[in-house]
């Protein structure tokens, strides 16, 4: 078996101060009685905190927005989604909930034409609502259809009355779905290779030839693609505007290591899965971008350089059709170069280039003006901020600028010449907040960068947008840390003009503890961010325990004014039940820029550590916190840094759990190992420093261990390893293995965990030393 990527608003502020808030302090006088904490029950439920459109997704024209929320009409027990559209002003409406599940295998004809008939005549389309569910969509051009995908095979929905027609009938699995830009075609991903269906026909035929997920992937991504590179998303091919070509990935797998994925679930005997995985140090996928002529089928392979070891990342085809940039980085990271490729001879010549000391992050910030001109994030700075470069590539000028960073480039108008970006503010705390923004195309008054910032979200808290193409609707979604989040349809000058489906929570957010802001004096005196969660209750005169939760990646963050559903309601939990719960972000965090991030070039482990054992000395100087009881927890390179911090400051936390941590970072993938450690050939000793295992043998505090036997990510061989050198060094430890689990738990498991990890903190934390 092979693995396959499976209304009104009270807006809190955010409260700079230095220590817990004053009634925490006065709680040392409250009686030991508690109120029921939030349960598990609540925690867990089906859209605990509150329902929301999910899917959200524009029509080519900006008129309509299509989107996934569940029909009010059924149970909801099986979480399915109906597809929903809406034409602001307008109102939400349901156009089809479920299309009908595909026919048996034996139903299946190896002709297509006679499968379609056979349909057509049982009324396939009156049964629309009786089948599967729509797992994703998207539109045609004139934004009068969608092309849906439900298990595996493609229908044609219509807006007017919401019929559904099937296209495909297969026992393989069609995906990733577009319409041809003139309305007339949809191409597809089948095992593998691109296929093309005639909408007017049926007629089938594949663009490509040759995909098998062990040999040769084309339009679509590997794993190390698909994780590092794409954010998870399955982008492999591309439509030229005029729809006369497709430009699309090409992925040869074979120099590429396999790792086996073991289910001992199964009987008599484990499933093993094998799954293409390069880590740091060995062999990626060789790459190459193809562009494929719709009418003829000619292909042509681009020349993206000599080096096959570097990374396509991008690809962006001109408004006219006749180029498209690519964003080619080098494997070292440390070089991203934008190619101006012509698909009628392959030739890609390099109109613009990026270098940094240390690696050159990538970004989604790019957009084409219909002159040619383009604009596009960069960090050259030392903040991310937008630039406006001319056709030929050359760099016009800066349109944002400040010790603030652009986190999204959400649209170009350029009909009222601005630019809609989502971006955080300056100041100490302003990385925790997110705002919505524009800023003009042309220069401001005596070329003043930023001069004419028009800022659409004042208020604070975390907000984003989902523009329609140019902007002039966008979908602004808004929570804060203690609000589930809320949206609305919103013009360009940040008016709402319509209302989207929602559900409340189950419970009551404002009765449970609530997050505070400030900052602490970390290393070298540098103020750190931080946020707490008070404990509801302490015994009198007594001390009550605390945990600390982390993540200390580079440009990462935990400190976020937005809602964090179950990990937060979990800490809002313990904060109710008498924990103070804080978390501190260190140097490398978001909050210090590229300057930050780049302390943890070639070495792991020493910057994050600091930062967490300045916050628990924090903790340990209030009175009425125990500071010879604190927790500390994270989740994948949060659990590393768990480890590293238990193993290089024993007693500083009492006890500490490690979600799927990376152990050894020889075990982790290439992309993201070697952009921050390099090479393992060329940072031999940095890659043996920043690993937690490294320093095993000094464990003298409890430690919890967790991890998913199918996690495709950070595979666990990392806590098998750890384990190892654990036992061989005399060192007790408790593990808990989640069988099936990926790198993110499900369902049951996902609450199992959460128990798990509040027993292990009680009985380690909430019990005097014997």
């Amino acid at each position: 078996m092979t693995l396959r990527r499976a209304a009104v608003v009270v807006f809190p502020l955010l409260l700079v101060c230095t220590g817990f808030a004053a009634g925490a302090a006065a709680a040392q006088d409250a009686a030991p009685q508690r109120p029921p904490a939030l349960s598990y029950d609540r925690i867990f439920a089906d859209d605990a905190d509150g329902e929301l459109p999910e899917d959200l997704t524009w029509s080519p024209d900006g008129r309509r927005l299509a989107f996934l929320f569940d029909d009010p009409g059924s149970d909801g027990e099986d979480g399915e989604a109906a597809l929903w559209v809406i034409e602001p002003p307008g109102e939400a409406r349901r156009v089809v909930g479920e299309v009908a599940a595909p026919p048996s295998p034996e139903e299946v004809s190896e002709a297509g034409e006679e499968v379609r008939e056979a349909e057509e005549a049982a009324g396939d389309a009156d049964d629309a609502a009786a089948g599967g569910r729509v797992e994703s969509f998207a539109w045609a051009p004139d934004g009068e259809a969608l092309v849906v995908v439900s298990e595996g095979d493609l229908w044609w929905v219509t807006l007017a009355d919401g019929a559904a027609r099937r296209l495909t009938a297969t026992e393989e699995e069609e995906s990733a779905p577009t319409v041809a830009p003139d309305g007339g075609a949809v191409a597809f991903v089948r095992d593998f290779d691109l296929w093309l269906l005639d909408l007017d026909s049926g007629a089938e035929r594949a663009l490509t030839e040759g995909g098998t997920e062990d040999e040769v992937i084309h339009a679509d991504t590997d794993w190390v693609y698909w994780e590092e590179i794409w954010g998870r998303s399955s982008t492999g091919y591309w439509w030229s505007p005029d729809g006369a070509r497709i430009a699309f990935y090409r992925f040869e797998e074979e120099p590429v290591e396999t790792y086996p994925l073991v289910d001992f679930t199964t009987v008599p005997y484990p499933t093993v899965t094998w799954q293409k995985y390069p880590k740091a140090g060995t062999a990626n996928p060789r790459v190459r971008i193809g562009v494929v002529d719709v009418a003829s089928g000619a292909l042509r392979w681009l020349d993206t350089g000599p080096d096959p070891a570097a990374y396509l990342a991008r690809v962006h085809w001109r408004p006219d059709a006749e180029a498209l940039m690519i964003e080619r980085l080098a494997r070292e990271q440390d070089r991203l170069d934008l190619l101006l490729c012509d698909p009628a001879d392959g030739s890609c010549p390099v109109v613009h280039s990026e270098t940094w000391p240390t690696w050159v992050n990538l970004g989604d910030d790019f957009r084409w003006l219909s002159d040619g001109r383009f604009v596009r994030g960069s960090e050259r700075t030392g903040w991310r901020h937008l630039d406006l470069h001319a056709a030929d590539g050359t760099l016009l000028r800066a349109l944002t600028a400040g010790e603030w960073s652009v986190t999204s480039l959400d649209a170009v108008d350029e009909e009222r010449g601005r630019v809609l970006f989502t971006s955080f503010g300056p100041g100490p705390l302003g990385a925790a907040r997110r705002r919505v923004a524009t800023v003009p195309l042309a220069a401001g008054p005596d070329d003043e960068v930023t001069a004419d910032l028009t800022v659409l979200t004042p208020e604070e808290g975390w907000h984003s947008a989902t523009a329609a193409d140019g902007g002039r609707s966008w979908v602004h979604t808004w929570s804060d840390a203690d609000t589930p989040p809320r949206m609305a349809i919103r013009d360009l000058a940040g008016r709402a003009v319509a209302a989207l489906p929602s559900r409340p929570p189950v419970f009551d957010p404002a009765a449970l503890p609530a997050w505070r802001f400030f900052t602490l004096a970390g290393p070298d005196g540098v103020e750190l961010p931080a946020r707490t969660l008070d404990p509801a209750t302490r015994p009198a005169g007594g001390e009550v325990p605390a945990l600390m939760y982390h993540y200390g990646g580079p440009g990462s963050q935990v400190v976020v004014d937005r809602w964090g559903g179950v990990r937060d309601l979990w800490h809002k939990r313990m904060a109710q039940r008498g924990y103070a719960v804080l978390a501190v972000d260190n140097q490398a965090s978001i909050f210090f820029g590229k300057a930050g991030e780049d302390r943890l070039h070639r070495r792991f482990g020493p910057t994050n550590l600091a930062a967490q054992r300045a916050a628990a000395a924090w903790l340990a100087g209030h009175d009425w916190i125990d500071g010879d009881r604190i927790g500390l927890w994270g989740w994948s390179g949060g659990g590393s840094n768990t480890l590293y911090c238990l193993f290089n400051a024993p007693g500083t936390w009492r006890a500490g759990v490690s979600g799927a941590p990376v152990t050894d970072w020889r075990l982790y993938d290439t992309i993201w190992t070697e952009r921050y450690l390099d090479h393992p050939d060329d940072n031999a000793e940095g890659y043996v420093l920043s690993s937690p295992i490294t320093y095993a043998s000094k464990l003298e505090d409890r430690l919890l261990v967790v991890h998913g036997t199918a996690d495709d990510n950070v595979h666990p061989q990392n806590t098998i390893a750890l384990a190892a050198k654990l036992v061989s060094a005399g060192k007790p430890f408790e593990d808990a293995v989640y069988p099936r689990q990926k790198h993110g738990f499900r369902g049951p498991s996902s609450r199992h965990f959460y128990e798990r990890m509040e027993r292990f903190f009680d009985e380690a934390l909430r019990r005097p030393d014997p």
